[in-house]
C-alpha cells in the first residue's frame, strides 16, 4: 500500500511491542515494518539514564511485500524513550546518502529533539478491563427520575430554580446552575437497559457528592451522597446493579477545589489557627490577596483551590484510612475521572501536579489495583501522562478538537471550551497532523486509553457541531474506531443538540421517543458492537494510509487482523489502493473490495459515509 510513512512504520502498540506494562529492568522485544528496499542499516536509539545507546536490529521476516525488523531493548528508567535510525544506500532525505529518524511524530531526514520518541513506561499500567471498555457519561439531575418524591412538586433547597422536565434549559446567566430538574440516581438504574443496549460496560457520573449547583462540582461535602440523588443508599444501589451486569462504575472528583460551604473551608476561614486554614490559600498564607482574599479556581468565589502542600490535605485525601480518594473506592466505585486534573496542585511556583496524580494512584492501588485513574485536561496533557499518575485523559486536544474541525458543518459558528474564536472548518490533512502531533508526545498505552469523546457535558453536542446526522456518524464512527476509548454522552446517542456545555445539558427525552433520532442510536449500537467484536479496534495499532481534505483512510493491525476504515465528509478524489487479497465489508453497506495484485482499488468515494471492511 501507498503509505503517509514511505513503509516505514512502529506505533508503539501491542502489534510491533512483546509487552505494554514492562517491569523494571524487563526485556523488550520492538518491531519495525521498512519496504523490501532496507536491507541493512537499522538501528533502535534508547535512552539510558540520560544518555543515548544504540541496537541493530536484525531480520525478522519479510511479509505481505514488508520487511519486518527485530530488536530487544530493556527498560531501563521509568519512561524509556526509543527511536528508530534507518542508514545506508537512499535512506538519506531526499534519497541521498546519510540517514532518517523514524519517531512516534514520522519519519525526519534530520535531527531532532527526544518530546516524539516512542516510550516504554514501567509506571504501573491502567487496569485490564479499560482496554475493552465503552463509557457512558451520565449528568445525573437531566437523566431521570427514579424516586416518586422527585415527580417536581417534593420540596427543594434554596438556592434550588425548581423546573419540570420539559423546561427548557436557561444556558447562561445567574440560574444557569440553579436549574434543578430532579433526575437522581434510582434514575439511572431503571436506564441500565437503555446504556445496555448501546454496548456501554463503564458507566462515569458526573459528581454525586451534596453542593449549592445542580453540577455539583462546588462539592459541599465528599463524606456522603446528595440526599437530592437519594442518599448513599441509592448510590449502593446503582453500584450493585452495574456491578451485576459486569460493568464499572467511574466517580467525578474535584481535586483542584471544593465548594466554599465545604466544612474544611468553612473551618479554615472561621480561624487562621485551625488545621483547615492551610489546606487553602489564603492571601496570609501565601495567596494573591486578590478577589475574596483566598485563590478560587478561575477566580470564582465558590470554588476555593486547595493546597496539595498541605500534609493535612493529603492525609484526608489519600492517606488516612477513611481518606476521599480510597473510601469511595471502598464502596464500589472502579476508578475516578479528576475534575480539573490540569490544575490540580498548581499555583505560581508550586508544581506538585505529577506528584499529586502519583499519590492519588498509589492510595488507589494499595487496595484497589484494579481501578481507573482518568484526568481532564483540554489542551496538551503530555506534560503530566506517562508519570506514574493519571492513566490516560479525556482527549479533547487530541481527538475531539481535530475531529469538531474535520466535521464541524459548514454554517455551524462555535466556540470550544473559552477558545476565543469559532472552531475553525480544516481539510483532513491537517485534522491528521493534530491528532498526530498530539499522539507522539505520549507512550501508546496512554493513547489507547484516553478518553475519545465528541464532547460532554462542557462542550457543545456532536450533532450540533456536525449540523448533521450524516456527518455526526462519521465522527462517532471515528470515535469507535480510532485509539482511546469511546465516551458516549448521554443524548448523544439520539441527536441531542446544545451549542455550549449548559445548552448541552438538556434532559433526557424519555417520553418524547418521537423526538429521537433512531438513525443515531442505530450508528451508536452498530459501532460499538462492531468495536467488541474486533479486538483490533480497541488493542491494534493505527497506521495512516491517506489524508485528503474531505477524506481519511487508516488500517487498524493486530496480529493477523487487519481492518481498512474510510472516513468521508463529503464526495472526494478517488482514494486507490492496493489490495492483494481483498475485503469485505464490516460497516458502512460497502461491496467488498476485490483482492487485484498490482492494480490499486479504488475506495468509495461518496460523502458523508463511514467504511469499514476486513483485509483478506
Amino acid at each position: 500500500m501507498t503509505m503517509l510513512d514511505h513503509g516505514y512504520h512502529h506505533d508503539g502498540s501491542a502489534h510491533h511491542v512483546s509487552t505494554l506494562d514492562p517491569e523494571p529492568g524487563e526485556r523488550v522485544t520492538v518491531f519495525l515494518r521498512t519496504p523490501p528496499s532496507q536491507r541493512s542499516g537499522v538501528h533502535v536509539r534508547t535512552v539510558r539514564d540520560g544518555e543515548p545507546h544504540f541496537t541493530e536490529a536484525v531480520l525478522d521476516r519479510e511479509a505481505d511485500g514488508e520487511l519486518w525488523w527485530r530488536a530487544d531493548l530493556t527498560a531501563h528508567n521509568p519512561v524509556t524513550p526509543y527511536r528508530f535510525l534507518l542508514s545506508g544506500p537512499g535512506a538519506g532525505s531526499g534519497g541521498g546518502s546519510g540517514y532518517r529518524w523514524l519517531t512516534a511524530a514520522g519519519l525526519s531526514g534530520h535531527d531532532l529533539p527526544d518530546d516524539t520518541d516512542f516510550r516504554l513506561s514501567t509506571h504501573p499500567g491502567p487496569p485490564a478491563w479499560a482496554a475493552d471498555a465503552v463509557v457512558y457519561e451520565v449528568f445525573p439531575d437531566r437523566f431521570d427520575r427514579g424516586r416518586t418524591d422527585r415527580d417536581g412538586a417534593g420540596p427543594r433547597p434554596d438556592w434550588a430554580v425548581p423546573c419540570d422536565w420539559d423546561d427548557p434549559v436557561i444556558g447562561r446567566g445567574p440560574e444557569t446552575p440553579h436549574q434543578l430538574y430532579g433526575g437522581d440516581l434510582d434514575g439511572v438504574r431503571a436506564r441500565l437497559d437503555h446504556i445496555a443496549s448501546l454496548g456501554a460496560d463503564t458507566l462515569w457520573l458526573t459528581p454525586v457528592f451534596p453542593a449549592r449547583s445542580n453540577h455539583r462540582y462546588n462539592a459541599s461535602a465528599f463524606d456522603r451522597t446528595d440526599p437530592l440523588l437519594g442518599g448513599d443508599a441509592a448510590y449502593r444501589a446503582l453500584i450493585d446493579a452495574v456491578h451485576e451486569r459486569g460493568w464499572r462504575i467511574l466517580g467525578d472528583l474535584t481535586t483542584n477545589h471544593c465548594g466554599d460551604d465545604h466544612p474544611w473551608f468553612t473551618a479554615a476561614r472561621a480561624d487562621q489557627d485551625s488545621p483547615e486554614r492551610g489546606m487553602f490559600w489564603f492571601a496570609d498564607g501565601g495567596g494573591t490577596g486578590d478577589g475574596p482574599g483566598y485563590e478560587a479556581w478561575m477566580g470564582v468565589p465558590s470554588l476555593p483551590k486547595l493546597d496539595w502542600g498541605s500534609p493535612a490535605l493529603r492525609r484526608r485525601m489519600t492517606d488516612d484510612p477513611d481518606a476521599v480518594v480510597t473510601r469511595w473506592l471502598d464502596f464500589g466505585l472502579d476508578g475516578w475521572r479528576i475534575d480539573v486534573a490540569n490544575m490540580t496542585g498548581r499555583r505560581g511556583t508550586a508544581d506538585l501536579t505529577r506528584a499529586t496524580a502519583a499519590r492519588i494512584l498509589r492510595a488507589m492501588r494499595r487496595e484497589h489495583p484494579q481501578s481507573l485513574l482518568i484526568a481532564e485536561h483540554a489542551h496538551d496533557a503530555s506534560g503530566d501522562l506517562d508519570a506514574g499518575g493519571w492513566h490516560g485523559t479525556m482527549n479533547y486536544a487530541g481527538f475531539t478538537r481535530p475531529v469538531w474541525s474535520w466535521l464541524r458543518g459548514p454554517d455551524t459558528a462555535l466556540e470550544f471550551l473559552g477558545l476565543p474564536v469559532d472552531v475553525p472548518r480544516l481539510p483532513g490533512e491537517l485534522a491528521a497532523a493534530a491528532m498526530r502531533a498530539f499522539a507522539a508526545r505520549t507512550s501508546w498505552r496512554t493513547l489507547a486509553h484516553s478518553w475519545s469523546i465528541l464532547g460532554s457535558h462542557d462542550t457543545a453536542r456532536i450533532r450540533t457541531v456536525c449540523g448533521s446526522a450524516e456527518l455526526a456518524e462519521v465522527a462517532c464512527g471515528l470515535m469507535f474506531t480510532l485509539p482511546g476509548t469511546p465516551v458516549v454522552y448521554a443524548g448523544d446517542e439520539i441527536g441531542l443538540r446544545g451549542s455550549w456545555g449548559e445548552d448541552g445539558r438538556r434532559p433526557m427525552p424519555w417520553h418524547r421517543p418521537a423526538d429521537w433520532d433512531l438513525r443515531t442510536l442505530a450508528v451508536h449500537r452498530a459501532l460499538a458492537a462492531l468495536r467488541r467484536a474486533r479486538p483490533a479496534l480497541s488493542r491494534g495499532g493505527l497506521r495512516m494510509l491517506h489524508a485528503g481534505a474531505d477524506s481519511l483512510t487508516y488500517l487498524r493491525e493486530l496480529g493477523t487482523e487487519r481492518l481498512l476504515v474510510h472516513a468521508a465528509r463529503a464526495a472526494h478524489p478517488p482514494v486507490r489502493l492496493p489490495l492483494p487479497a481483498g475485503a469485505d465489508p464490516l460497516y458502512g453497506g460497502a461491496d467488498p473490495l476485490p483482492g487485484t495484485p498490482g492494480t490499486p482499488v479504488e475506495l468509495p468515494s461518496d460523502g458523508p459515509a463511514f467504511h469499514v471492511w476486513r483485509l483478506r
